[in-house]
């Protein structure tokens, strides 16, 4: 299946289209986004080598002549050492109330962790429990004769599961996945317009593709202590924009590690940024970064609220 085929125009009048809501979880870094994009074709979601590069539940939507797939990237579910991980545990939670299916995406280069374990006793626990999917991603890292001890001990964690085998960074069994994902939907006419492939706007993704790019340049614990606030995005016509925003660390020390020497670091991340948001948004970039500290805004609910981390109801 092929993710640029023709959008169908009047799928009111198929009586077969289906259209469903898909929960994508698993632990942090086993490549829950890099599937997300995989699947709709172009970068929606921000990604990073590092865990946790996803902090709120962001829908990739899927859309051709047979279905309309909403995928609720989230969260990697983990043991939280604070309020912002718990926020991103509830985030994560909330999606599997709310999925017609669930992916639970496991990096089967590696056997079961804790973390795999907890995730697996918490979607046993529900009841009833939507159809379930595990992904074995990243099979490209996997040697053949460690593969199938790997799947086993995933699929005994969860037995009556339905079981695929992929790789999302080299796009590998993708078609194959998507055919089995519309197979279990309803039937149902699209929550979406057809050209839609996300509920973020610009700005949600620009804040989190700053966000990428500190990941990406920042090593150990410091990238996950930092928070981005937009403070403007103003719109120049077709042709530019102009981007102010604000890292947010806990600590005096991190704020100078993020600066760097003489502006050596923000000048970096500020750089693979606007690059990115250059390529989403098809224009010229103009971005300022500026450093703040907000001492332990990670265990601050006031602070994770201004933040624009409001903990889901359910």
């Amino acid at each position: 299946m092929d993710n640029n085929e023709p959008i169908l125009n009047n799928v009111e009048e198929n009586k077969n289209y289906k259209a469903g809501f898909v929960a994508v979880v698993g632990r942090p870094n086993v490549g829950k986004s890099t599937l997300m994009n995989a699947i709709l074709g172009q970068k929606v979601a921000a990604v990073s080598p590092k865990p946790q590069t996803t902090r709120k539940q962001q829908m990739g939507i899927f859309t051709n002549d047979l279905a309309q797939i909403v995928f609720m990237d989230t969260p990697g579910m983990h043991i939280a050492k604070h309020k912002l991980g718990d926020y991103m545990n509830k985030v994560a939670d909330s999606a599997l109330f709310d999925g017609d299916l669930i992916l639970w995406i496991v990096d089967v280069s590696v056997a079961p962790t804790e973390e795999d374990r907890l995730i697996a006793e918490k979607i046993s626990g529900f009841s009833p429990r939507p159809d379930l999917f595990i992904i074995f991603n990243k099979m490209d890292l996997i040697s053949t004769n460690q593969i199938k001890p790997n799947q086993i001990l995933y699929q005994n964690l969860v037995p009556d599961s339905v079981c695929f085998a992929i790789s999302a960074s080299l796009k590998q069994g993708i078609s194959d996945l998507l055919e089995k994902i519309i197979e279990k939907i309803p039937l149902g006419d699209p929550f979406y317009d057809e050209d839609q492939v996300t509920d973020f706007y610009e700005r949600d993704i620009a804040i989190e593709l700053i966000r990428e790019a500190v990941m990406r340049h920042l090593e150990e614990e410091v990238p996950h202590s930092i928070a981005v606030r937009l403070d403007s995005y103003e719109d120049h016509g077709e042709e530019s924009a102009y981007i102010m925003a604000t890292l947010f660390v806990e600590r005096d020390s991190q704020k100078g590690i993020v600066i760097g020497k003489k502006g050596s670091m923000i000048r970096e991340i500020g750089k693979t940024a606007r690059q990115e948001i250059e390529t989403m948004t098809g224009r010229n970039v103009y971005l300022e970064l500026r450093v703040k500290v907000h001492k332990n805004w990670r265990n601050n609910p006031d602070a994770l609220k201004l933040m624009g981390y409001i903990v889901p109801e359910k």
